[in-house]
């Protein structure tokens, strides 16, 4: 029979692993990739999940939208969902920005844990760790604006630092690795500065950074020392049975020199926050008493705080409250 109107559609999230076999003409021979939506789909996406809910006219989706980067379609609907629940708990007849904004955060590291019971100690690291971060990617010029810090638990984190890039990248600068690398081991630097002991709260910060550093060396070519190659021969034939890994196509010496490298960006990453916070010192103890104090920082908080002008802040907050 004649079949030239049938057209086979299939889709998956991992075209790595499927058999080139699928893929020759006459079978599956077009793929079209679906990425994540730009700035732009996802305004658009939130105003369509945003029908037929009361949202507040001063809920603003272009800036949503800009601060949501990397967020899927679900992500997104998840987010308007969890907007209008939070609205409803707090016996709002409208979804206003504060709704949005708690939904966002549930969104990316899940519900505040403030029933969790953690003592003076450890919140005074946990303030210093976050002090750290904050002010580490404050200072450092490819690091993305830090938009809340934070000492209340939250899913799996004792605390949180929240950066927002002012807009999408769809590329990566080994300047900007170099510094999310200093970033993420900031809050082990500060605890080795103000604290009297190191714990295992960086634990999650230590595996990103080393993972970023050897990703830098064995798949984007950017060591000065290896130069501009890849190490390591991805094995795609999973459907074989085979594990999805990296052959090792090297040899120990070079094996060797990768570590070498790695450990040098590492180190490297370590000094670079420890010379920021060293010479801050000041401004960190006033950043974590603040933390302490408030436990959330956020919007003009967190600028005043980041450039160092708590104080002056302050005093202009106490004479609106009076006016």
């Amino acid at each position: 029979e004649d079949n030239s109107s049938v057209i086979l559609i299939a889709a998956t999230n991992r075209p790595d692993i499927l058999d080139p076999a699928l893929l020759r003409p006459g079978r599956f021979d077009r793929r079209v990739t679906v990425d994540r939506p730009d700035v732009r789909g996802r305004e658009q996406i939130l105003r369509v999940h945003a029908e037929g809910k009361p949202f507040a006219g001063d809920v603003d989706f272009e800036r949503l939208s800009k601060i949501t980067p990397g967020f899927t379609g679900a992500d997104l609907a998840n987010l308007m969902n969890e907007s209008a629940l939070l609205a409803a708990r707090r016996h709002k007849e409208t979804i206003g920005p504060g709704e949005v904004e708690e939904a966002m955060e549930r969104v990316m590291a899940g519900p505040e844990r403030k029933s969790r019971v953690i003592t003076e100690r450890e919140r005074r690291v946990i303030a210093y760790h976050e002090s750290g971060h904050a002010l580490v990617g404050h200072v450092l010029e490819n690091s993305d604006p830090i938009h809340k810090i934070s000492i209340v638990s939250r899913g799996q984190a004792l605390g949180y630092t929240m950066q927002v890039p002012e807009e999408d990248h769809f590329l990566e600068t080994r300047d900007g690795m170099l510094d999310q690398i200093a970033v993420l081991l900031a809050g082990r630097t500060a605890e080795e500065l103000f604290c009297d002991d190191i714990t295992t709260g960086a634990s999650n910060d230590l595996e990103r950074a080393t993972k970023l550093a050897r990703t830098m060396v064995t798949r984007y070519g950017m060591s000065d020392e290896l130069g501009a190659q890849v190490f390591g021969e991805a094995q795609h034939e999973v459907f074989l049975g085979r594990d999805y890994a990296n052959h090792q196509d090297y040899s120990a010496e070079t094996a060797k020199r990768i570590d070498d490298e790695v450990e040098r960006i590492m180190r490297e990453g370590h000094g670079r926050a420890r010379t920021v916070l060293d010479e801050r010192r000041g401004q960190m103890d006033t950043m974590a008493r603040v933390l302490l104090e408030r436990e959330t920082v956020e919007g003009e908080a967190v600028d005043a705080l980041l450039e160092d002008r708590w104080d002056e802040y302050v005093t202009d907050e106490k004479g609106e409250a009076e006016s």
